[in-house]
């Protein structure tokens, strides 16, 4: 049989098979950034929406940080107390720490809180010593956890804080991937999003508050839901950072800044672009396409993300496999589910692509071959007959009376 395809037109006024909800009234030029390596991605599709030199391998520092956190929360049990050790005391790790005292015990979970909120290198130290014994065994795990895990392609971390390591290097795009990972839980998310907490520690009674300035309120941006910074002097000023507006849920990550004000500018740029430029689309789930009279569901609701001017063109192939494209490029593609023709889903409405209307034989005899669903008919149809006679003083014959 000659391979064909089904092609259909879609715009953003013609909202029959997707649901669309618009942001912005049209799209602007991509942002400038300062940043040397800049990402910015669609959390919930994973869709890419800027990319400059997201693939160059960089020295992350801080952000380092967010990688330790959700390796830590996935793998260890956040009420096990940790006894801090002498290597992993404030006062012998350099840098931002929260005062750790050697024998002080604390959960996992308050140090994965040092860790991310206050920044504190010791609580990284601790963090990997309780996980993996060392802090080269922590290495050899948290990278294998990331590479199979998450999906990292050019990330190797030497240690759980990001301190200066020449081999300890990663991609904007790699820490956009495990971010997007790390939001899916809420645990993360809420200390992630935390601009401050009342820590009581051994030797330091404080309230310890976010580093990353949009965060803790020092610049607006009210749709910010999360972030963490960095800086050691290799790396220069290092930022990821979480939004969401309406459906939209931005990964914003800024790598290799020359100033503090620069790495923020960068950030906020890349967000108002992704909400004032973009929006998502949906195919629903249980829609169902033909394609020379094979017919394909969607299993779940399918979204992606677009510019507001596409025009979009959906494409299904015979292997049941859609695609979506604008005027000049693919945007995205879904392998739908492949149903056995007469018999959908179960649960699932059965509509088609040239009509919606599915005939009332199939609501009432579902399953009843065809057989069987004549003598029924036929059985109704005598019943009725009867009827009829019977009461034919109440009734008015009419032939459209059984439809």
């Amino acid at each position: 049989m000659k391979k064909s395809v089904l092609l259909i037109t879609i715009t953003l006024a013609f909202n029959m098979m997707f649901g669309t909800h618009a942001l912005a009234e049209s799209p602007s030029q991509a942002p400038l950034t300062h940043s040397e390596s800049a990402f910015l991605m669609e959390a919930n599709t994973g869709q890419v929406l800027f990319d400059k030199n997201a693939n160059v391998p960089m020295y992350p520092a801080s952000v380092t940080k967010i990688a330790t956190a959700i390796f830590a929360i996935e793998t260890g049990n956040l009420e096990d107390i940790v006894t801090i050790s002498n290597e992993a005391s404030a006062k012998n790790v350099v840098g931002t720490t929260v005062f750790l005292d050697e024998g002080e015990k604390v959960t996992l979970r308050k140090l994965i809180q040092g860790l991310l909120i206050n920044s504190g290198n010791d609580a990284g130290v601790a963090i990997a010593e309780h996980l993996s014994g060392s802090m080269e065994q922590f290495s050899e795990e948290i990278n294998t956890y990331l590479e199979d895990v998450i999906g990292t392609e050019k990330t190797n971390f030497e240690n759980p804080h990001g301190l200066f390591d020449e081999d300890h290097v990663t991609t904007a795009e790699d820490l956009a991937k495990i971010t997007q990972h790390a939001m899916r839980n809420d645990t993360f998310m809420e200390i992630f999003g935390a601009k401050e907490l009342k820590w009581n520690g051994k030797t330091w009674d404080t309230i310890i508050h976010s580093h990353h300035k949009i965060v803790k309120g020092e610049i607006p941006y009210d749709e910010v839901t999360g972030g963490k910074n960095g800086f050691v002097s290799k790396s220069g000023f290092t930022l990821v950072t979480t939004a969401e507006k309406n459906d939209l849920s931005l990964i914003a990550v800024t790598l290799k800044s020359s100033f503090d004000s620069e790495a923020y500018e960068d950030t906020i740029n890349l967000l108002d672009y992704g909400f004032e430029n973009f929006t998502i689309s949906s195919i629903d789930e249980g829609t169902i396409f033909t394609v020379e009279g094979q017919e394909y569901t969607a299993p779940e609701k399918l979204s992606f993300a677009h510019s507001l001017d596409d025009e979009l063109d959906q494409k299904v192939e015979e292997d049941g496999i859609v695609t979506i494209s604008n005027e000049n490029d693919t945007i995205t593609s879904f392998q739908l589910e492949k149903l056995d023709n007469g018999n959908p889903a179960e649960g699932m409405d059965k509509p088609s692509l040239n009509s919606h209307e599915t005939s009332i034989l199939d609501d009432i005899f579902p399953v009843l071959p065809s057989i069987t669903i004549g003598f029924v008919l036929g059985v109704l149809f005598m019943i009725m007959i009867r009827m009829i006679k019977s009461y034919k003083r109440k009734f008015v014959k009419n032939d459209k009376y059984f439809y």
